[in-house]
């Protein structure tokens, strides 16, 4: 809550043309933090051909679909292509006609391969079956070859014997045959490779590694799990770990919306009582990282890149390393298998990259084209929309609410926190017209300007409570334009919004809104950008400029307390670390300032520190690390080095470089801290994450 003040504080004063850094989860010191993207990205596939990366993710409705990045060094990424610009099936739900819709029902964790001189995408379009595109080039245009057949959540192997097989199911897990020019799967070719009763999931990764078949899939019964399959056959027998449990870096699961039973639409209506129940800050849930692929580098590494669920930002993508133990592919280091770093140092890959995002979110409208971040909900109709005059104009159509109307642009929110904000024109509008700044979740949210008549009015508008707040404006108020802007704390689902007469001082309007995930869209927050006639009728205009994305906590260069004396706060007891007199490290009363509270880093390059108390002697571990064996010895060169995990908001963990393991205290059994703790749990309060302050 606190860090939402300060950002709602910084939302009254920043400029709209403000421009901050934006995230990357490169360091810059030669390490990198999870997510690497601090926005969605769902069911993610990994590939590499020759020295180039290739990422492909879940799109569902929105167009347009099958997005796919690069990169050079698994870490710093680039939006280059997608699939297609619209769906090209003529049903009325791809189109938002006629109250017909496919939230959360498009096209779904894809499956990325490169055979034949050429790149293939495979997919699933609920109700139209199994997708497939094809393109000798990455970037595209890409062929679409429709396969149909009940073959979803996909993974294809191209075999060294020259067939293709595909693999699917949830428990009983089947296998395939597709044909070679991808018009279909091979009639009676499907078989049963994992029978039920095996506690395999969905979400299928097949991989052939030096003669043996390795298939992951994800698991979310009772609880999240990847898992391992192996065998020698494409056809089995399977034998079956978990590579992976419980690594959650710190994030309980996300509130997610319940639709009451007898709606007449999956997305509700406004007037629906939507349900976003509070949620167990203990539980794992699907917040642990779970879904997607493997790669091995050029120099024989070998990454993970899993997702997972993420508050209301909704799905992003985690980079792991894997070692292999026994011939299976573990995630995490020696000594602490099952868990992945927050922070780890960057693959071995011979690349000269520069720090940069994926995407570029802001966007003036002065090209011919629209920036590649953006998509539209559902396949837009052309003939309504156009970049003018340096700003995008939106027609309005007929729509009730926001989640049906046509021609709604949108981009992923941005996290931890973000600050954004639009120019809304609104000379063109006409009787019945909404235009504004929203929120396309279930439920969904927005501000913006509506007319009736000859009346104009500020609107701010939450579906979740179907209220509404109304505020007369007048030509002398605003004459033909408005600013919008929404300030969200997406790590900790709240946003709130905020207006502007003049693009300087902004007031919020509205209460602070509480935000979800949900399993209707599939999708996390989205900004919208959105105009349509509540009257039923073909409307006038509105036109949008300089839409920008201020990320407020994107710049970390000082999230290390380099240089500072500091105390370190155990947040699961709030109490100080001491250095005991006797030699070991425990807590103290909250209001101890003596000296042996107070600590400083000593920099040991990339990333790596080590600890030093006030006092002159340092942290160091003697045995393998349970409780009593972190210590304290006035020899420099003892010092146990860690790799900083850098949580945020000046949270921390420090791992070890020789076992893997973090520091920390039972905030229950009494004993010293210890240094064998695998990771965070949900809450953060297992007593393995740390706070620092001067």
């Amino acid at each position: 809550m606190r860090i939402f003040l300060m950002i709602l504080t910084l939302a009254a004063s920043l400029s709209a043309q403000a421009q901050l850094k934006s995230w990357t989860a490169d360091n810059g010191n030669g390490t990198y933090t999870n997510p690497l993207f601090y926005d969605e990205f769902s069911d993610p596939d990994i590939l590499r051909v020759g020295d180039d990366y290739y990422l492909a993710g879940t799109t569902m409705h929105t167009v347009p679909g099958l997005v796919i990045l690069h990169s050079k060094d698994l870490v710093n990424w680039e939006n280059i292509s997608y699939c297609f610009d619209r769906f090209d099936f003529a049903d009325d739900a791809f189109a938002l006609k006629n109250h017909k819709e496919i939230y959360g029902q498009g096209i779904w964790a894809p499956a990325i391969r490169y055979a034949n001189g050429q790149f293939y995408v495979f997919s699933n379009v609920n109700g139209k079956g199994l997708q497939c595109y094809t393109s000798k080039d990455i970037r595209g245009p890409w062929k679409h070859h429709n396969m149909q057949g009940k073959i979803y959540d996909l993974s294809v192997l191209f075999d060294d014997d020259g067939k293709i097989y595909a693999i699917h199911g949830y428990g009983e897990v089947k296998c395939t045959e597709l044909k070679p020019d991808m018009s279909g799967p091979i009639e009676e070719t499907e078989r049963t490779i994992i029978p039920e009763g095996n506690a395999v999931g969905e979400g299928h990764h097949m991989y052939k590694i030096n003669g043996m078949y390795y298939l992951i899939s994800t698991d979310y019964r009772p609880n999240g799990r990847t898992l391992c399959s192996r065998s020698k056959s494409i056809w089995g027998p399977y034998e079956t770990i978990t590579i992976t449990a419980d690594e959650t870096f710190g994030y309980h699961q996300a509130p997610l919306t319940q639709v009451p039973r007898g709606e007449k639409y999956r997305i509700g209506h406004n007037g629906t009582k939507f349900g976003i129940p509070e949620v167990d800050k203990d539980a794992t849930a699907c917040t642990n990282i779970h879904q997607g692929g493997i790669v091995e580098t050029q120099n024989g590494e070998w990454y993970a890149l899993l997702m997972m669920d993420f508050h209301s930002i909704g799905r992003t993508v985690t980079l792991a390393p894997i070692t292999w133990k026994d011939g299976w592919p573990m995630i995490g280091l020696e000594g602490n298998l099952g868990r992945a770093p927050r922070t780890w140092v960057k693959p071995n890959i011979n690349a000269e990259v520069n720090p940069h995002a994926p995407y570029e979110r802001n966007e003036s409208f002065n090209n011919k084209t629209l920036g590649r971040v953006w998509q539209w909900n559902h396949n837009p109709d052309d003939k309504k929309w156009a970049l003018k005059n340096g700003r995008l104009r939106l027609q309005s159509m007929p729509a009730e609410e926001l989640m049906w109307a046509r021609n709604t642009l949108t981009q992923r929110v941005i996290g931890p926190t973000s600050v954004t904000t639009v120019e809304l024109y609104t000379k063109g509008m006409k009787d019945g017209d909404v235009a504004g700044l929203g929120n396309i979740n279930t439920p969904c949210s927005w501000i913006g300007i509506v007319k009736n008549g000859k009346e104009t009015t500020l609107r701010w508008f939450e579906q979740a409570t179907n209220d509404t707040l109304d505020q007369p404006v007048s030509q002398d108020m605003m004459g033909d334009r408005i600013w919008l802007r929404m300030v969200g704390d997406f790590d900790n689902d709240m946003a709130i919004y905020y207006f502007s007469y003049d693009g300087k001082d902004f007031h919020p309007m509205g209460r602070q809104m509480k935000l979800s995930y949900q399993l209707i869209t599939f999708q996390g927050s989205r900004h919208a950008l959105f105009a349509f006639n509540h009257k039923g009728r073909q409307g006038g205009y509105a036109e949008f400029d300089n839409f920008t994305v201020e990320e407020t906590q994107a710049d970390r260069s000082q999230n290390i307390p380099y240089g500072k004396t500091f105390r370190i706060i155990n947040m699961a007891t709030g109490k100080p670390m001491v250095a005991l007199p006797h030699g070991l490290i425990y807590d103290t009363e909250r209001n101890d300032n003596s000296p042996q509270t107070r600590f400083r880093l000593i920099d040991k390059g990339q990333g790596k520190v080590s600890l030093q108390c006030a006092d002159g002697r340092y942290v160091f571990v003697s045995g393998i690390g349970m409780a009593g064996d972190v210590r304290l010895t006035n020899d420099a060169e003892k010092a146990e080095v860690f790799m900083w995990q850098d949580y945020l908001n000046r949270q921390f963990m420090l791992m070890s470089m020789r076992n893997h393991r973090y520091i920390g205290k039972s905030p229950t059994t009494g004993s010293p801290y210890s240094m064998d703790f695998v990771g965070a749990d949900p809450a953060r309060r297992n007593g393995a994450v740390l706070r620092w302050e001067e």
